[in-house]
């Protein structure tokens, strides 16, 4: 049985292999594809809907228990770069 995430976008639970987990690095957020660098970390869905659901609720902030404002460029870049599920940029 497979592990069960929560995204912290749209706040519904998904096999984690569907889920993308990001973590804060020096105020950067980043993305860890094979889910093993250090830290916490906060799952999300791999569109940006939920994306932009995330950062309008400041669930990042609060997931990744930072004070300070994420970067949010690294992230974006991903999403739009590659296509994943994204039609056009913010």
């Amino acid at each position: 049985m497979e592990a069960v995430r929560t995204c912290v976008g749209c706040r519904r639970r998904s096999p984690r292999s569907t889920l993308l987990r990001v973590v804060a690095v020096d105020s950067h957020l980043v993305p860890d594809e094979r889910a093993v660098m250090p830290g916490r970390g906060a799952w999300v869905h791999d569109t940006y809907a939920c994306l932009d659901a995330a950062l309008r609720r400041r669930a990042f902030v609060r997931a990744l228990r930072v004070s300070s404002p994420l970067d949010m460029q690294t992230i974006e870049k991903r999403l739009n770069g590659y296509g994943n599920k994204v039609n056009g940029s913010k």
